[in-house]
This record gives structure tokens, C-alpha cells and sequence, in this order.
């Protein structure tokens, strides 16, 4: 059954609210693996600035929410640095977990990295880290596509790959 509401733009709090989780999960992810040094939680965080700036150039540019205030407030900020793409086109994408897969390597170089050093090292302030990391990527980025972004998302009404991978 599809949702009735949706919204033109997101309610400010919301993309605020998912913003701030993911710069948490970001910022637990380079404190973690600040274990090696300083280089390899620049690069996380590079990495990390990498993989939005992919999403905003290969899929909000043909988002329905170009422009405007996603969930993600990415539709805005592609806006901004990208020319708007063909809205047919994100109809057509395929996504598949192969695709998705430099998405989760977000949470998974500081889950490996932090095996390491607790292997190397233990740390039960390293271990608290990396537990709490776990349980916000996987189960809070689900919440907050689930709960907040998703179900209030007028392209998923239109159509969406993501959505297509997801609910199966």
C-alpha cells in the first residue's frame, strides 16, 4: 500500500536529524581507526566525502527532489554543484548490492580496522566504539531510511530502485 503523504521538501528536523547521524557514524568511524595514526582517518574521511559526492552526481541529480530538501537534504545541495539530470533516467537505474557495496565500506573499513587494533591492543574504550558503530550503521541507518526517509519520500511514490533492492 503506498503512503499518502509525502512531502515537496522535508520538514527541517529531519534533515538535520539524518545529517547529524551520519556525521556520527563518519566521526566514530575516524576515531576508530585513529588507532594507525593520523593518515588513515583522513583518508576514511576523504573516502567518506567521496561517496556523497558520488551519490549527488549519479543519483540526485535525477531525483524528483533535485533542488529540494530530501530527507538527506542532498536534492538541494546537487543542486548547487551539479547540472539537473533526466528524471526518466532514475526510473530506469538498477541498483544492486554490488552497487551499494562502497556505501557500506563506511562502517565496514572501521569495523575491520578496529578488529585489528583490538587485536593488536585490546581497548574496551576501542571495543564500546566500534560496538556502538555496529549498531547505529546497520540498525540506525535502517531506522532512519525506514521511519524518516522512505515512507515520506515522493520519488519512492514515483518510483525508486532503491526502494526495488530494499523491499523485495
Amino acid at each position: 500500500m503506498k503512503n499518502t503523504k509525502t512531502y515537496e521538501n522535508f520538514p527541517f528536523w529531519m534533515v538535520l536529524s539524518v545529517n547529524l547521524f551520519a556525521i556520527l557514524i563518519y566521526a566514530m568511524g575516524a576515531f576508530v581507526l585513529s588507532g594507525f595514526g593520523i593518515m588513515v582517518p583522513l583518508l576514511y574521511l576523504l573516502f567518506c566525502i567521496f561517496i556523497e559526492v558520488r551519490v549527488l552526481k549519479i543519483s540526485c541529480i535525477d531525483c524528483y527532489y533535485y533542488g529540494k530538501f530530501c530527507c538527506f537534504g542532498k536534492g538541494k545541495l546537487s543542486s548547487l554543484f551539479f547540472k539537473k539530470g533526466d528524471p526518466k533516467r532514475f526510473l530506469e537505474k538498477k541498483i544492486t548490492w554490488i552497487s551499494i557495496l562502497p556505501d557500506f565500506f563506511v562502517a565496514i573499513f572501521p569495523i575491520v580496522g578496529g578488529i585489528v587494533l583490538l587485536i593488536r591492543d585490546f581497548n574496551y574504550i576501542l571495543l564500546s566504539v566500534l560496538m556502538i558503530l555496529v549498531v547505529l550503521f546497520f540498525g540506525g541507518t535502517g531506522f532512519f531510511r525506514g521511519s524518516l526517509a522512505c515512507k515520506y519520500c515522493r520519488q519512492r511514490e514515483i518510483g525508486c530502485p532503491a526502494e526495488q533492492l530494499f523491499n523485495k
